[in-house]
């Protein structure tokens, strides 16, 4: 394959430097914007080009000493070579592009990202991978494992996890480490910022409101901080695990539910009979006239919101809506459709995964009043 000299003009989703060649942009891993380098094409298709680096001919002042020995061939991190600032201000640029190119939102009004109070040692489990005696994780862009002794992203009991792990002779297979025991739903991997972003929602949403539904709720992590703002709370999720963990203490306010969120979400908007019994002074203003203050929490999957449940959000609308995403491409997306009945309050990126390309990032939205549309 022949070799190209580029100059790094940005850095894409992924993690990965692009550059142009004659027009067409390549795709170099492991680079920063503004360095030249000189990059081994891989894989070259009609509109664009993979390539790999061979000389780094000019390095940028953000380029720092990867503390991983594993980095460059595990899978895992994007970015460790470039300084934390620097990581932060890439993202927010990432977040701030995806909204105007997917989202068409020019003016979205953006905070700044959140950091991560730790840089390493912050992720609170891994799921690692066992064959033929080798324990560790993919290689990048492949289906090859690579032996990992210790991983620097993960914190210090995750690490001796995997240190007892790898001292027995295990079955070939995946293996989930935590930090602590407990029920095995989904959390955050990250608990400075997953606290950093529950704090950052109950700081958005006012108090002395009617009614929360908390779709996509997990165990309850948002809705039970937010207990003291709501008459009510109900959390709905698919996982009857979670659920199940959230009504372990829940008081008489909360009630949660397991099943269909597309379904459920519906039927509670709707305001069914059983809803409206556990919510009565929401019952007693709908009855002098003025419409039940319902907050609406989604924290989907990466996939976004479907279809059908935008549908639902846009036909009943909730007085306030916030939106948690993992995914800004899907989160745009979602954005664009649910502008036509909210206005975007604020979208705020966080930190979740530093050293990877992955970003976490909230929106507070507020319905448009009739009058105005």
């Amino acid at each position: 394959m022949r070799t190209v000299d580029l100059k790094i003009e940005d850095i894409a989703f992924g993690g990965k430097g692009v550059g142009r060649d004659n027009g067409k942009a390549v795709f170099v891993p492991y680079t920063i914007e503004g360095e030249l380098v000189s990059a081994k094409i891989t894989r070259e298709k009609k509109q664009f080009a993979e390539a790999e680096i061979v000389d780094l001919r000019e390095a940028s002042p953000n380029r720092v000493e990867p503390v991983c020995p594993y980095f460059g061939r595990c899978g895992g991190c994007a970015y460790q070579h470039i300084d934390y600032a620097h990581q932060l201000e890439i993202k927010s640029r990432q977040v701030r592009d995806v909204l105007k190119r997917i989202g068409k939102l020019r003016d979205a009004p953006m905070h700044p990202i959140v950091p991560s109070p730790l840089e390493y040692t912050y992720r609170n489990r891994i799921t690692v991978h066992a064959e033929n005696g080798v324990v560790g994780y993919f290689q990048r862009d492949s289906h090859r494992l690579i032996d990992i002794e210790r991983c620097p992203i993960a914190m210090d009991e995750v690490n001796r996890e995997l240190a007892d792990l790898r001292s027995h002779d295990i079955r070939d297979g995946h293996y989930t480490l935590r930090a602590r025991s407990g029920p095995r739903i989904f959390s955050q991997t990250n608990d400075g910022i997953a606290n950093a972003l529950r704090d950052l929602i109950v700081k958005m949403i006012p108090a002395n409101q009617a009614l929360l539904i908390d779709a996509f709720c997990g165990a309850g992590f948002f809705a039970k901080a937010l207990l003291d703002k709501f008459e009510h709370v109900v959390g709905i999720d698919w996982d009857r695990f979670a659920i199940a963990a959230a009504k372990e203490n829940a008081t008489t306010k909360e009630t949660y539910i397991a099943g269909n969120v597309e379904e459920e979400l519906r039927r509670v908007l709707e305001q069914t009979s059983d809803v409206e019994a556990a919510v009565p002074a929401a019952k007693a203003r709908q009855r002098a006239g003025d419409t039940p203050a319902t907050t609406l929490i989604v924290d989907p999957p990466a996939t976004g919101l479907s279809a059908q449940i935008r549908k639902t959000i846009v036909e009943l609308t909730p007085a306030t809506l916030t939106y948690v995403s993992c995914n800004p491409a899907t989160f745009a997306r979602d954005l664009a459709h649910l502008s036509a009945r909210f206005k975007i309050e604020s979208v705020t990126p966080l930190d979740m995964f530093p050293q990877t390309a992955e970003i976490e990032v909230v929106a507070h939205l507020q319905r448009i009043d009739d009058s105005t549309i």
